[in-house]
C-alpha cells in the first residue's frame, strides 16, 4: 500500500513536471513569435516610405481624414520643393501637397541668377542643374539705338561653377521633386488644396482633393504655403494688392545663337523691349514685354502681326530669320503675365506663407527665383532650432522675424526690377527717354558702377543701400549729362524733371517694401525675436538660438 502510494505520488509529481515542461516550451515559443513579430513590425515601420506612414486614411462620412504631420507644404514648384528637402534632411515629418506633379510648362522661372546658385549650394541642391541641359549665363549685353554694352556678373571671387543659368522651368522643378521624394519622410502628393482648417484664429491643416478626387483633410501644427503667384490660398494670410503692369509674350527660337556666348540680350526697342537667352543647347528663348493695355489677341492672329511687324525689325540681325520662322510655328507663342505683389504678410498661428504666394517682383531681371531660394534658406535656419511646433502662436510670432530678415535679398531684387521694367518701356514722354540714356551710359562707365549694378541684379550685393546709392548716382549722371556742356534754363528745367521722375519711380516701391525694414531692420523688434524654448517650446539640441 506504501509502496503504490509513493508510485502514485511519484507518477504524478513526473506528470506534474512534464506538464509544466510543456506549458514553459509552449510559452516559450509563443514568446518568442511575438517577440520577433514585435521586431519585425518595428523595423518594417521604421523603412516604411512616409507616403504610406503618412497617408494613413481614417473614414469619417463622405469625408476622409489624413493623419497629421509636422509640416504641411502646399505647392512643390521651386520654393516649396526645395523646402521639402531642407526640412526633410533636418528630420522633419512633412506632407507635401502639390497640383499637378507633371513637369510644369512654364516661360518663366528660366534664369538664376549667381546669388540664386548660391542659395542652392547652401541647400545641397546645386546638382539639380546637372543632366537638364542648363547654360552658363555671365551677363547681358544691353542694346540701345545701335549702341550695345556689356554689363558682366561680378565673379572673379567665385569659384568657377558659380555662375548664372538658364534652363527649361519644367526639368529644374523635376529635380527638386525627386530630391525631396527620395526622403523617407516626405511625402510628396497631388492634390489640390482647397481651404485651410482654421479653429479658434489657428490654423490646423487644410481641406484638399486628392487625385481621384476624393475630399481629404491633412492636419500639422504648421502648413506652409507656396503656391505660386496664383495662389488660391493668398487672401487668408496677406493682404495682396497685385499689380500687371505689362505681359511677357514668348517665343522659343532655333537654330540660332546669340552674339555673345554665354550672355543673354536685352533690347531697349520702341515699342516693346526685348529680352534674349539661350535656354539649351538648342533654343533660345525671346521674351517680349509687352504693355497690359496694348497687349494685341494671340487667338485671332493680332499678336502674330504684331510680332512681325512691329518687334521683328527690332531684334538683332543674327535672330531675325528665327525669330520670323518662331512666329509661324503653331503654339509657339505664349503669354505670361508680368505681376508686382509686395509682401504683406498677415502673420495667423500654423500658418505661413512663402514664395511667389508672398511677393512678386517684375520677371525682366529674373530674380524670382533667387529671392524665393534665399527665402528657403532663411526659413530653414528660423525653423532649425525648434523641435515642437505645436504651440502655434509662440511659434508663429517668432518666425515674424523671417519677414524683416529677408528683406535684404527681396527687397533689393524686387525694386531693381520693378524699376528697371519702367525704365526701359517705351514712352513718348522725353524724361523717360533721358532716363534710358543715363541708365545706358552709366553702364557704359564700366568699373564699380557696371559691376554694382550688375552685383545687385545678380543677388550678389543684396543690400538696399548699394541700389539706392547707384539709382541716386546714375540719376546725377543724368543731370550732369543734360547739363552739357553748360547749363541753361531749359537743360537745368530738364535735369530737375528728370531727378523728379527718378524719385517718383523709385520712392513708391521703397515704400510699399517699407523703409524702416529696409535700412533699419534693428529698429524693428521682430528682427530680435529668438527661439522661445523657454516658453513651452523645446530647442533642438546643438543649435543657437540666435539668429
Amino acid at each position: 500500500m506504501l509502496f503504490f502510494f509513493d508510485y502514485s505520488f511519484h507518477s504524478l509529481v513526473v506528470l506534474k513536471s512534464t506538464a509544466s515542461g510543456v506549458i514553459a516550451r509552449f510559452l516559450g515559443i509563443v514568446f518568442f513569435y511575438y517577440n520577433s513579430l514585435v521586431r519585425a513590425w518595428r523595423l518594417n515601420k521604421q523603412k516604411k516610405p512616409a507616403s504610406m506612414e503618412e497617408n494613413c486614411v481614417n473614414k469619417h462620412g463622405n469625408r476622409k481624414t489624413v493623419e497629421t504631420t509636422e509640416i504641411i507644404i502646399v505647392g512643390a514648384g521651386v520654393a516649396g520643393a526645395a523646402l521639402a528637402y531642407i526640412l526633410g534632411k533636418d528630420g522633419r515629418r512633412l506632407h507635401v501637397i502639390e497640383r499637378d506633379l507633371n513637369a510644369p510648362r512654364r516661360i518663366a522661372g528660366e534664369n538664376l541668377m549667381p546669388g540664386g546658385y548660391l542659395k542652392l549650394i547652401e541647400l545641397g541642391l546645386e546638382d539639380c542643374v546637372d543632366e537638364i541641359d542648363a547654360q552658363r549665363f555671365l551677363g547681358y549685353d544691353l542694346y540701345k539705338d545701335g549702341n550695345g554694352v556689356t554689363v558682366s556678373f561680378p565673379l572673379v571671387k567665385f569659384p568657377s561653377d558659380v555662375v548664372g543659368r538658364s534652363f527649361h522651368n519644367g526639368r529644374f522643378v523635376q529635380k527638386l521633386r525627386e530630391k525631396a521624394a527620395s526622403l523617407h519622410n516626405v511625402s510628396l502628393e497631388q492634390g489640390t488644396v482647397t481651404s485651410l482648417i482654421e479653429d479658434n484664429g489657428t490654423v490646423k491643416g487644410v481641406h484638399y482633393k486628392d487625385k481621384s478626387g476624393r475630399l481629404l483633410t491633412a492636419h500639422a501644427p504648421l502648413t506652409v504655403v507656396c503656391d505660386g503667384c496664383f495662389s488660391n490660398l493668398r487672401r487668408s494670410l496677406c493682404n495682396p494688392n497685385v499689380d500687371v503692369p505689362s505681359y511677357f509674350v514668348g517665343l522659343g527660337l532655333t537654330d540660332c545663337k546669340l552674339p555673345k556666348e554665354n550672355y543673354g540680350a536685352v533690347i531697349l526697342a520702341d515699342p516693346s523691349p526685348i529680352l534674349l537667352y539661350t535656354l539649351s543647347s538648342t533654343e533660345v528663348r525671346c521674351m517680349v514685354d509687352i504693355p497690359s493695355r496694348n497687349l494685341p489677341s494671340v487667338s485671332d492672329g493680332e499678336m502674330a502681326h504684331y510680332l512681325r511687324t512691329m518687334v521683328a525689325p527690332k531684334v538683332l540681325p543674327e535672330l531675325y530669320t528665327a525669330f520670323m520662322s518662331a512666329i509661324d510655328k503653331k503654339n509657339n507663342i505664349r503669354v505670361v503675365p508680368n505681376k508686382i505683389m509686395a509682401a504683406a504678410p498677415k502673420p495667423i498661428p500654423g500658418a505661413f506663407l512663402i514664395g511667389d504666394a508672398l511677393n512678386i517682383r517684375h520677371a525682366l531681371t529674373g530674380g524670382g527665383m533667387t529671392v524665393a531660394l534665399s527665402d528657403v534658406v532663411l526659413l530653414r535656419d528660423l525653423l532649425r532650432p525648434l523641435r515642437d511646433l505645436s504651440h502655434a502662436s509662440a511659434v508663429s510670432k517668432y518666425l515674424e522675424a523671417f519677414y524683416t530678415m529677408r528683406k535684404p535679398m527681396s527687397s533689393t531684387i524686387n525694386i531693381a526690377a520693378n524699376v528697371l521694367q519702367k525704365v526701359f518701356r517705351a514712352s513718348s514722354d522725353p524724361t523717360m527717354e533721358d532716363m534710358q540714356q543715363a541708365y545706358f551710359g552709366y553702364l557704359k562707365l564700366g568699373g564699380p558702377f557696371s559691376n554694382g549694378v550688375s552685383a545687385i541684379l545678380s543677388g550678389l550685393s543684396p543690400r538696399p543701400l548699394c541700389l539706392a546709392f547707384h539709382f541716386l548716382a546714375m540719376s546725377i549722371y543724368g543731370v550732369g549729362r543734360l547739363l552739357l556742356p553748360f547749363p541753361s534754363p531749359k537743360r537745368l528745367w530738364n535735369g530737375a524733371k528728370l531727378l523728379w521722375v527718378a524719385s517718383s519711380i523709385l520712392l513708391p516701391f521703397i515704400w510699399s517694401e517699407g523703409v524702416r525694414q529696409m535700412f533699419f531692420p534693428q529698429t524693428v523688434p521682430a528682427y530680435y525675436r529668438t527661439p522661445p524654448g523657454n516658453k513651452g517650446i523645446k530647442v533642438r539640441e546643438g543649435t543657437p538660438c540666435g539668429h
